[in-house]
């Protein structure tokens, strides 16, 4: 077994199971307690786990949120990889919505400059990537800037998202499940998120695989509102049929 493929099973046990543990890991994976210490460092390092003695804790089970610092060295590689192939979603011309979030920046980065868009966002990063671009025609929504994503939230933003509608809305996401759809930590974001779905003709999402069958507190939308799915090759199979099962196309960057 490789690194990377230890690295998602201790990490799918540790979100199944609240925590994991050195000894049971080691003798379960075959590799030495060392090698198990050395790959908790490294989900530790990526702001997935916290380490405590013995074992580790997965970030959701303390209530963390990483920050955006911690998140733009989540996955770089697969998050740059969805960001391209994203921009296979984009409209010929017309209007877009840009979430926040980090695969979505990478986006804003990479949109087309012979082409004239429409873009409007509530994320500070995105904006700021666009704000000098002359082919783009940019809508910052205002509202209470939120901390550890630097977007807007609350009714100002949403009250301002219900006179809008765009060709495609693309959506960042912390959590994926058939039966939850789209979730998040934070209850004030996932009411702009349901407005940025709301806005939109289509719903284009971008999550990296590891947020693909994990739930987090506040609900968004079903996975019947969204048209397709931009994700990395470490998708389990059988999730990737799941979710395609319910409605949206899953493309594999």
């Amino acid at each position: 077994m490789y690194a990377q493929e230890r690295h998602q099973q201790i990490l799918l046990r540790a979100r199944a199971d609240g925590r994991v543990d050195v000894g049971q890991l080691a003798a379960e994976l075959d590799v030495t307690p060392e090698t198990v210490r050395r790959d908790l460092s490294a989900l530790e390092r990526l702001g997935l786990v916290r380490r405590v003695h013995g074992g580790a804790i997965p970030v959701e089970r303390l209530g963390f949120e990483p920050g955006i610092a911690d998140r733009e060295r989540m996955l770089a590689g697969e998050k740059e990889r969805i960001a391209k192939a994203a921009l296979d979603e984009l409209p010929d011309g017309g209007a877009i919505i840009l979430d926040a979030g980090t695969t979505t920046v990478r986006l804003a980065e990479m949109l087309p400059q012979d082409r004239e868009l429409t873009v409007v966002t509530h994320a500070l990063p995105v904006a700021i990537v666009l704000a000098t671009r002359p082919n783009i025609t940019l809508h910052v929504i205002g509202g209470t800037i939120r901390g550890r994503t630097l977007a807007a939230v609350g009714t100002w933003a949403e009250r301002a998202l219900a006179d809008v509608r765009v060709d495609t809305t693309f959506l960042g996401t912390n959590g994926l499940t058939v039966e939850h759809g789209l979730t998040t930590p934070d209850l004030a974001e996932a009411a702009v998120k349901r407005a940025l779905v709301a806005a939109g003709r289509r719903t284009v999402v971008l999550a990296d695989h590891t947020k693909v069958g994990r739930s987090d507190l506040a609900i968004v939308a079903p996975l019947s509102a969204v048209d397709t799915l931009v994700t990395d090759t470490g998708i389990n199979a059988e999730l990737a049929d799941e979710i395609e099962s319910a409605g949206p196309r899953v493309v594999r960057a």
